[in-house]
């Protein structure tokens, strides 16, 4: 499992208000480039993002379920990436004196990722995850609605 932190300027609710627009979903995440549809009750558990990942013209339409969602502390995702597999996605938040700080956690679980040693995964989890996390700042901190 890969783990990033992040320090933002910014309340857990800001965070949690752009986790709970799944439309957003590409401006955060480091891979999706465009939704396709998200279910009427996102952010609920069972809810799905329908979203495609990749650079036109090599686009993957694929999903990301909500496994548990717990605002403004944390929310858990199942993010499928076929043919490289599915991940388990986890953002907890907490307050601190400065905002908020939010961890990152991913792991790959199923699919031929899950089977490549994290040796030589993890690097790339934690750059791309340090990503994630700054576009997710830029969205909490100016306050984007949903």
């Amino acid at each position: 499992m890969t783990r990033n932190t992040r320090e933002m300027a910014c309340t857990t609710d800001d965070v949690f208000r752009v986790l709970a627009n799944g439309w957003l979903y590409p401006a955060w995440v480091v891979g999706a480039s465009r939704m396709r549809d998200v279910d009427e009750s996102w952010p609920e558990p069972g809810a799905q993002l329908h979203h495609s990942v990749g650079v036109w013209p090599a686009l993957l339409d694929d999903t990301t379920e909500v496994l548990e969602w717990d605002p403004p502390r944390g929310i858990v995702l199942r993010a499928r990436g076929w043919p490289m597999g599915e991940a388990q996605v986890t953002l907890r938040a907490r307050t601190t004196p400065a905002g908020c700080q939010v961890r990152i956690d991913e792991e790959p679980v199923k699919g031929p990722a899950a089977l490549i040693p994290r040796l030589f995964t993890a690097p790339m989890l934690r750059w791309r995850n340090a990503e994630t996390l700054h576009r997710l700042a830029y969205l909490a901190e100016g306050r984007a609605e949903s």
